[in-house]
């Protein structure tokens, strides 16, 4: 019985993982542009559930500044403009829910007011903490309209806290994380209004 040798097994072995990491490469260089386009897509389609059309004649994707956030960690701010002013902006705020982090897409108007509030990541329980989702209900929905002060302070709690939020139904931690994180992102876009509504 023959035995090829060891260098032979070796060379068929890189010789394999080369042309694999080559297929490897070929292929991300091959569909780079497609996932940055679906990606800018994703963005686009998130901030439109937040900022309203008829609000901008520009792309806020392509307008954002960047800010810096909580814990100094940078935060991309998107602008909407018409006739060359801020109508509004949006920028992702994170609250804690049941299963962990939910993060949300928050779009305020230039005066402060909520123009509307999406979930875009999070992992909490089907039939329950879900509800965030607008396609589960429309509790999401309820924040448009409402101001760092409107309602006040006391009452930007859920309705189990003394607040005016109602919650859901056996998961009152994901609504409590949703209102508190809506609530702190007012205040964040409060106290950077000048640098967020400001023309460059």
């Amino acid at each position: 019985m023959t035995t090829q040798p060891t260098w032979l097994h070796a060379a068929v072995l890189g010789a394999f993982c080369t042309g694999f990491g080559a297929i490897l490469a070929l292929t991300d260089v091959l569909t780079a542009d497609a996932i940055a386009a679906r990606a800018l897509e994703d963005k686009q389609n998130s901030l439109a559930q937040v900022i309203p059309p008829g609000l901008h004649d520009n792309n806020p994707v392509t307008d954002a500044i960047t800010l810096t956030g909580e814990h100094g960690k940078p935060l991309t701010v998107y602008r909407a403009t018409k006739g060359g002013k801020v109508t509004g902006v949006a920028y992702e705020i994170l609250g804690s829910g049941y299963a962990g982090e939910i993060r949300l897409m928050l779009g305020v108007d230039a005066e402060g007011r909520v123009l509307g509030v999406r979930a875009t990541q999070h992992k909490e329980t089907p039939g329950l903490g879900d509800k965030i989702d607008p396609a589960k209900g429309d509790w999401i929905t309820r924040f448009s309209g409402l101001s760092l002060d409107l309602p006040p302070k006391d009452k930007w709690k859920v309705k189990k806290d003394g607040g005016q939020f109602d919650q859901f139904s056996g998961a009152t931690i994901t609504p409590r994380g949703v209102v508190g994180a809506v609530r702190e992102g007012l205040a964040f876009f409060a106290s950077h209004r000048p640098q967020m509504v400001e023309v460059r």
